[in-house]
């Protein structure tokens, strides 16, 4: 089982947050596009035996781009700023990058964001890495069985769901039943807990996630074959978010130790 964490919870300068993620006892992470660019930040990865698994493409957008937007310019503005994330972990050795869907849910604009989402998927095909897109609440694919139905309908070799446990609680989907339907189309996972409301990004088993449930959701995981990454993804405005993940990492082994043994 790998599990990796999105760097992004520490807000202290890059090379520290390295440190920091390795030293809690994590060997992957997952970054957004400004992160690892520099030949300092590089080398202090490859020394800290530190590799990136996914890459969230969707972060630092251009004003005025987006994938889904109505001016063919604000489309390829968008389309560019994806491909140069993929890009970027191409070079770096990712495994993944997502993005996230469009707030424009009318049949057009879910068209434009089809034909920019195949665009994308060919561009991170050509460069070995998975594409997936996040179901998001109060966007135009807020559920994950939305977001599964898109995918198909993309019909992409390279396409693939990011499961968010967070996103899930918020739209009352069932887990296990998610991560069925998804089957081989599942291709990342972010773990975070909250009140079932917001999107608050707590540590794992601070809101309605409860261990039975995790439990359930790794045993789900495993029926359909699931070997990527399991990633915490918690917020940056947490009081002492090193220490949340800290405990979140052992949260998740303990769950991960009882969902192997009989039910």
């Amino acid at each position: 089982m790998k599990i990796t964490c999105c760097i992004w919870a520490l807000s202290e300068s890059e090379t520290k947050v390295l440190r920091q993620v390795r030293d809690i006892g994590f060997d992957t992470i997952d970054i957004q596009p400004t992160h690892q660019r520099s030949l300092e930040s590089r080398l202090l990865a490859q020394e800290l035996g530190l590799r990136v698994s996914c890459i969230g493409a969707s972060f630092g957008m251009p004003e005025d781009a987006a994938l889904d937007h109505a001016e063919p310019k604000g489309v390829q503005r968008a389309i560019d700023n994806v491909i140069a994330a993929i890009q970027h972990g191409a070079d770096i050795g990712a495994d993944s990058v997502y993005v996230i869907p469009g707030a424009d849910d009318s049949p057009a604009g879910l068209e434009r964001f089809r034909r920019s989402i195949a665009q994308l998927a060919d561009a991170a095909a050509e460069r070995a890495i998975n594409l997936a897109i996040e179901h998001f609440p109060g966007t135009a694919l807020p559920t994950a069985m939305d977001t599964l139905a898109f995918i198909r309908q993309v019909d992409h070799d390279n396409l693939y769901l990011l499961y968010d446990s967070g996103h899930i609680q918020i739209s009352g989907e069932d887990p296990e039943s998610v991560i069925a339907n998804a089957g081989d189309k599942l291709g990342y996972v972010h773990l975070d807990d909250n009140d079932g409301i917001d999107d608050l990004h707590w540590s794992l088993l601070e809101g309605v996630m409860t261990d039975e449930s995790l439990i359930a959701t790794l045993r789900a995981l495993d029926a359909v074959g699931y070997q990527g990454a399991l990633s915490l993804e918690l917020s940056p405005a947490l009081a002492k978010p090193a220490k949340a993940l800290r405990e979140s990492r052992d949260v998740l082994l303990r769950a991960a130790h009882r969902a192997w043994l009989p039910p």
